[in-house]
């Protein structure tokens, strides 16, 4: 961590503002990770969560969060939940999903949207909280059931918007269709059908390498749930493990796919992120809170930035908040160990990791969204526990979880390990 540490020294002395929280120092104001939890991400509709409603995965892992740390629920103080597509911003069911998980009604709950990035929006929101001495406790979380609310029966945008609001420059471009926009990229960059098609390829392979080893279950909470099949009869299962991973997948199958947005793009079903479902929480809290409670800490979050980027090019968003994030920091790419970077479109995940000049080898080492999909308002949650576990199994300190965002934003967090 010696490397680390002297570039946050060079970035204090070239004037800079130092990072409150820097890597390498342990201080007793440090918000640090507790816990990080997931459960697992299952096919929209046709996996193991398709007749699981949202607040029951959210009440499902923010109990299961408690009973890994082993703390009492009443010396959390707030809640904050990520998430996209459910009514009412999702705050009535956050808040019953909390009540029961078992935390007393004197937790209070809400909920954020910052579209693909809310999970860890969720997350940055109580850190801050934490930061400010507002709160002593809180957990960030997200959660998303795209069965439930995602589709051409659910609106995402009014009926009406203003004109004078849709003439403004870029304004009637956050309209545009998130398969679009990956088209936008595509051709916008050149980034050539074929690499897609390898990008996605490789990430189910990393995916079914890790399941086969074990890899994602320390993050991972089995949830028990019912199904409901085709004659009504319902059934209770254990879910253990993310369903939309294809071993089989290679380039040259998914080369067969047709374009999904235009007959001649390069977009397609298969190097596209999964609809999906899923939650996950993690528990947040000053290091000197935890050393009190005499709690294991798995990390801690070092900083977190959010860029703006052209909404019809909404998927290149990685390639400015990572730069972003680590001028805060004073760190650069090749100091990053693993890089958790959204796979929301195999197009703008290749365009990001090209961009930022980032190594493969340390890209979702385990596999991403194309493989396992993407709980809209879950996954900023998720990649934290995925990227504290892995660096945990690699034996590696520093790592940084990004995504783009519809509407032209790109979110990025650095995180240091504790194992």
């Amino acid at each position: 961590m010696s490397n680390s540490r002297l570039a946050q020294v060079a970035s204090h002395l070239s004037g800079d503002k130092a990072p409150r929280t820097q890597i390498g120092v342990k201080n007793p104001d440090d918000v640090v990770i507790v816990q990080a939890l997931r459960t697992p991400i299952t096919r929209a509709r046709k996996g193991g969560f398709k007749d699981t409603t949202s607040e029951y995965l959210l009440g499902t892992v923010l109990r299961g969060l408690l009973e890994k740390a082993k703390i009492d629920p009443a010396i959390v103080d707030d809640i904050c939940v990520g998430n996209v597509c459910p009514p009412g911003g999702g705050a009535t069911t956050a808040r019953m999903a909390a009540l029961y998980a078992g935390f007393p009604n004197t937790t209070s709950v809400q909920t954020v949207n910052r579209q693909c990035s809310s999970g860890l929006q969720a997350v940055v929101h109580i850190a801050h909280a934490i930061q400010a001495g507002q709160i002593d406790v809180g957990i960030g979380a997200g959660v998303e059931s795209m069965t439930q609310f995602y589709g051409p029966k659910h609106k995402m945008i009014p009926d009406q918007i203003s004109d004078a609001v849709m003439a403004a420059p870029e304004a009637s471009d956050c309209l545009i269709p998130m398969g679009f926009t990956s088209e936008n990229v595509s051709k916008d960059f050149s980034v050539p059908r074929a690499k897609q098609d390898a990008f996605a390829a490789l990430s189910h392979q990393r995916a079914a390498s890790a399941q086969k080893a074990g890899y994602f279950d320390e993050e991972i909470l089995p949830v028990k749930t019912v199904v409901v099949d085709k004659d009504g009869n319902e059934q209770e299962i254990t879910v253990s493990r993310d369903d939309g991973v294809r071993p089989e997948a290679t380039a040259e199958s998914l080369a067969k796919l047709r374009p999904a947005f235009s007959a001649d793009g390069a977009t397609t079903a298969g190097n596209a992120s999964q609809v999906s479902d899923g939650a996950a929480a993690v528990l947040l809290m000053k290091r000197s809170r935890a050393q009190e409670l005499g709690l294991t800490i798995q990390g801690k979050l070092i900083a977190s930035a959010v860029a703006g980027v052209p909404p019809r090019i909404m998927g290149v968003g990685p390639a400015y908040a990572v730069p972003a994030v680590l001028k805060k920091t004073g760190l650069t790419v090749d100091q990053l160990d693993i890089v958790e970077l959204n796979e929301a479109f195999a197009s703008q995940a290749v365009y990001s990791i090209e961009k930022l000049g980032l190594d493969i080898n340390k890209v979702n080492p385990k596999g991403g969204a194309i493989a396992f999909g993407h709980p809209l308002g879950c996954t900023g949650a998720r990649q934290i526990a995925t990227l504290l576990t892995e660096l945990k199994r690699q034996n590696k300190r520093v790592g940084c979880t990004t995504m783009c965002i519809g509407g032209g934003f790109g979110m990025a967090a650095i995180f240091e390990s504790e194992h």
